[in-house]
């Protein structure tokens, strides 16, 4: 049980204070409710910009990083399609420095010339290193588009295209921050060793004088449903040939969601769930396979990738994987198989909520959700699963008329 207090601003800012007194740090974690899905399709790549740019200079203080190092502490950040989120992790006697520095850059940055050139050329350079020339790298570039038609998940977080940076000016960037960097807009998670009475008394002194803003209005297309295999085949300088199989799924929300989370564990996440087993241990088709989600806060993607065995070619496989997930829509799994999941499942979701990190973190995206204490119940979601679940789930998303199938081919 993560117990946790909560409490709203009068500018709006949602408050989370996890209390640990084992623990001689604190962590300062920022989600800011817009990601990538909140772009314009033809100025894509904005939101994961912004999570440099907040490093560039507030008004305030020049040099964000060097201020928290002089404290002791160290910051980092993350881009999704949905969220943009910053961390500080401090020494507990230092955390109003932490606060000062987090509440300075959402009350506004610096906006200046040099700091929107200097970030512009580190996410370029990041576009090319990870998406453009490595091996791989340009896999969801190619899925997302693939997989979804209206939604803004068919672009990646880095963007679209590069061009989009490239292009990117200042009032585009004032215009973006002054939209979604504003209290009302934000969740902070205050986790470690702390004094309750002088925590809130720091919060409202850094936070409580910041313009509250107005929470932006999301209307997003919706993604119609898909009624047809797809498929696009692409040659790479690569190891080996690949295959991603990509099928749409429930929103976050919805108990599918769970359910999707449970299958793709029993099938594809390690060396002794059921694909691995029959697809590369026995069968020796593949030289690796796994199955996992995107996690996505609207309907995300359910996926099987993999690489093929030298000599096996994709009709082969294709044949032998759509035979093992007609064996899951008949049969499902036994109740000792799932009672083992669930172990296995409960522990790892235990482990992962030890950090104080990680529970700063899960908090802030289950009141994004819509409620913190969400962190506490998600198991007994996943403990009553049962195989009837698996059973209609299976047989309702692991269709072919729901599926895209992006295939590289190694170059000769």
């Amino acid at each position: 049980m993560i117990e946790f207090e909560r409490y709203t601003l009068k500018n709006g800012l949602k408050v989370l204070l996890h209390y640990d007194k084992a623990t001689p740090m604190v962590v300062v974690n920022t989600l800011y409710d817009v990601g990538a899905r909140d772009e314009h399709e033809d100025k894509t790549g904005f939101a994961h910009l912004f999570e440099h740019l907040m490093f560039g200079g507030s008004i305030h203080v020049k040099d964000f990083d060097q201020e928290l190092q002089k404290a002791g502490g160290e910051s980092n950040a993350f881009t999704s399609n949905d969220l943009t989120n910053y961390y500080e992790i401090i020494p507990a006697n230092n955390i109003e420095t932490a606060l000062w520095l987090e509440s300075d850059r959402m009350l506004s940055l610096a906006f200046t010339d040099k700091s929107l050139e200097v970030q512009r050329n580190v996410v370029i350079e990041e576009f090319k290193q990870r998406y453009l020339n490595q091996p791989y790298g340009d896999v969801w570039l190619e899925l997302r588009p693939l997989a979804y038609s209206k939604h803004p998940y068919k672009w990646a977080t880095i963007g679209k295209d590069i061009a989009h940076i490239e292009r990117a000016e200042m009032s585009d960037v004032k215009k973006f921050f002054k939209k979604f960097y504003c209290p009302s807009n934000a969740i902070l998670c205050i986790s470690g060793n702390f004094d309750s009475g002088s925590i809130k008394h720091l919060v409202e002194k850094y936070y409580g004088t910041i313009p509250g803003g107005k929470k932006p209005a999301r209307l997003l297309p919706i993604e119609p449903t898909q009624k047809e295999f797809r498929e696009k085949i692409i040659q790479r300088d690569v190891s080996a040939d690949a295959f991603y199989y990509a099928f749409h799924m429930s929103e976050r929300k919805n108990i599918g969601y769970y359910l999707a989370d449970f299958l793709s564990d029993a099938i594809g996440k390690d060396q002794s769930s059921l694909l691995n087993i029959a697809l590369k241990k026995e069968q020796n088709m593949v030289s690796e396979i796994n199955a996992f989600i995107t996690g996505s806060l609207d309907h995300g993607l359910f996926l099987i990738t993999g690489k093929l065995s030298e000599g096996v070619d994709f009709d082969t496989l294709d044949n032998a994987l759509w035979k093992e997930l007609e064996k899951i829509k008949v049969e499902g799994f036994s109740d000792r198989k799932l009672n083992s999941l669930k172990n296995k499942l409960s522990t790892a979701k235990a482990f992962q909520e030890q950090g104080l990190l990680n529970k700063s973190i899960s908090l802030c995206m289950f009141e994004l959700l819509g409620d913190a204490n969400g962190i506490n119940e998600e198991i007994q979601i996943y403990n009553g699963i049962e195989n009837t679940d698996i059973l209609n789930f299976a047989n309702s998303i692991l269709k072919r008329e729901n599926c895209s199938l992006l295939k590289i081919n190694k170059t000769k």
